[in-house]
């Protein structure tokens, strides 16, 4: 057999072949990857469209659905694209609390990653352990957000509501599990034979080839790039905390496994450094908080609930804005066009897993086609995020 007679091409996907609805199409010589192409597109839902027919407030919850895993830090790009609109600041006790929810979310969702990692690569344990753990995280966010997956905690000038009686001791008790969990995880899994055989020198991104794919988060760490927007472009409460990114320098599966281990372990550590630090006062800009005074005063009287049209009748002026935040999987940016009137002329989200899929083409040929399922899990990639 010779030429392109010794190739096949073996179509994986699109029926949720691992983290989502996605389709690769992958020639291969045997069991070799010879060339490996991501087919994007399958579940596109179309919200930068559907953005210009709602009102800036109704968006929040829109702009959360490409990645549910990591609703908060969606949350937050857009908010903070959209207070630069209004020129408004959110007080600093609501900075501290997005912040906080900007990295519970994170180990949510590093949590959610590394359990599908597991079963990828034949941990149903591992699987199981992380969704579990898991848990704990989203029943903090819950008492919080009210939701347990798609929070809309933060509004424009600040967040929703302020921390439930108890939650601060709930929290760290919490963390504290979390901190003794890892420990069990490493003795099953980061240290397992098998695990370490699977991924070690397997689907190696260097350091030069992850700076002009432009990849993103724990990927690019991974490859020894130190760049995080968090220390980059601080936002919210970072500039006022203290914490290292997690870099490792071998760029393999292994390394892009260990390092958002390593970054659970921060955000943990940046989470009590929060609660201890967090400031008092108001929880909402002060040209909303007058408003809102009044309109509950206005519905008490009228006994009538409804939602305060500060929000939907947002107009802010004619300009642009653009904003970066550090989600689970890596840069998430926003850009916002606004021609005055109630609703945006144009919305566009760049979300980290649309960033990280040019990594396929280049990480998987060369490895055989058991290596698939560790390269695929390794880059941690969410097909929703991507198809925004």
């Amino acid at each position: 057999m010779s030429g392109e007679d010794r190739y096949i091409e073996l179509l994986w996907g699109p029926q949720h072949p691992s983290s989502g609805h996605m389709r690769f199409i992958v020639k291969m010589d045997g069991d070799v990857v010879s060339e490996f192409y991501p087919d994007p597109g399958y579940r596109h839902v179309g919200i930068e469209k559907i953005a210009e027919t709602k009102t800036y407030i109704q968006i929040i919850p829109l702009i959360e659905r490409p990645a549910i895993l990591d609703a908060a830090n969606l949350n937050f790009v857009y908010v903070l694209a959209l207070e630069k609109l209004l020129d408004i600041e959110a007080p600093p006790r609501a900075q501290y609390l997005r912040t906080m929810m900007a990295e519970f979310n994170r180990i949510a969702s590093h949590l959610y990653g590394i359990g599908i990692f597991g079963i990828m690569i034949g941990s149903s344990t591992e699987f199981m352990w992380a969704f579990g753990d898991r848990e704990i995280i989203i029943e903090l966010m819950q008492m919080v957000g009210g939701a347990r997956l798609t929070y809309s905690y933060m509004v424009p000038g600040g967040v929703r509501n302020d921390l439930p009686d108890g939650f601060k001791e709930k929290a760290l008790k919490g963390l504290k599990y979390i901190e003794r969990r890892l420990e069990d995880h490493k003795r099953i899994f980061l240290e397992n034979a098998v695990t370490l055989s699977r991924l070690v020198g397997v689907g190696v991104i260097k350091k030069e080839e992850a700076i002009k794919l432009g990849i993103v988060g724990p990927n690019l760490r991974a490859s020894g790039v130190r760049y995080d927007v968090r220390k980059a472009e601080p936002y919210g409460a970072y500039p006022e905390l203290d914490f290292e990114m997690a870099v490792r320098e071998e760029g393999d599966c292994y390394a892009r496994l260990m390092v958002r281990i390593d970054e659970i372990k921060t955000s943990i550590y940046l989470i009590r450094q929060i609660l201890d630090k967090m400031p008092s006062g108001p929880i909402l800009h002060e040209r909303f908080m007058r408003y809102l005074a009044k309109w509950k005063a206005y519905m008490e009287r009228m006994k009538k609930i409804k939602f305060p049209p500060i929000f939907v009748s947002l107009r802010p002026p004619k300009g642009d804005s653009f904003a970066r935040v550090e989600c689970g999987r890596g840069e998430a940016t926003c850009y916002i066009v606004s021609d005055g009137s109630t609703n945006p002329y144009r919305v566009r989200l760049v979300t980290p897993s649309f960033r990280n899929i040019i990594a396929f083409k280049y990480s998987m040929p060369g490895h055989r086609l058991a290596d698939i399922p560790s390269i695929y899990g390794s880059l941690d990639y969410f097909p929703p995020g991507a198809d925004r």
